[in-house]
């Protein structure tokens, strides 16, 4: 027998509206990202990190885990929007302060969950309490996914993306991952390419 359904939730509703939030607001886009695309962007690459990093470097992390743990990294933005890096970073207190703001509403759409099913959503929404090792590698994730735009803006012939790829470039070389070098190594490379490029890979 189906259990009576007594609760309602705008968890999802809240969800479907990371699409219109968008990215890089400081900047000129000749191609516009929300943070919707990014999400998934950024899970993708941190399966392939996490699996990488089990099958290469002896790794013992959940590659799922992960990838669901991505889906929902910015999650907060619904509220907070995206705020630029720049602005983000530009001061200790400024930065502190935005930590404060996410985790406030971290727990703000937790509560939008039925009971039962908070716990779940613990370890994917609320960075404090997720393992440091799918944190490191989400946090890579991210980054190669905002490099891999800015070198797409860059293709686009837009110069506003040049500094942010630079920084960028920097520091991904510096990483201490190997999964994350690895992924550069075999990965990116071909993202520059045109479909045309691309099929003659094959």
């Amino acid at each position: 027998m189906m259990k009576e359904i007594t609760v309602t939730s705008s968890f999802y509703a809240y969800l479907s509206r990371l699409r219109w939030i968008k990215r890089w607001g400081l900047k000129r886009n000749a191609h516009e990202e929300n943070v919707m695309e990014h999400s998934w962007e950024v899970s993708v690459i941190a399966h392939t990190l996490a699996l990488i990093k089990n099958r290469y470097y002896s790794g013992n992390v959940d590659a799922n885990a992960i990838a669901a743990a991505a889906l929902y990294h910015d999650i907060t933005e619904v509220i907070t929007g995206d705020l630029p890096t720049p602005i983000k970073y530009h001061s200790k207190e400024i930065n502190t302060a935005y930590k404060q703001i996410e985790k406030r509403a971290e727990k703000e759409l937790l509560n939008l969950l039925p009971a039962e099913l908070r716990a779940d959503f613990d370890a994917l929404i609320q960075h404090d309490i997720m393992p440091e090792e799918h944190v490191q590698i989400i946090k890579a994730a991210d980054k190669i996914s905002a490099y891999l735009k800015c070198q797409a803006e860059l293709k686009a012939g837009n110069a506003e993306f040049e500094t942010a790829a630079e920084q960028l470039s920097r520091t991904i070389a510096e990483s201490e991952q190997p999964e994350v070098v690895f992924f550069m190594q075999v990965f990116v490379p071909s993202c520059g390419l045109t479909l045309d490029g691309l099929m003659k890979t094959n």
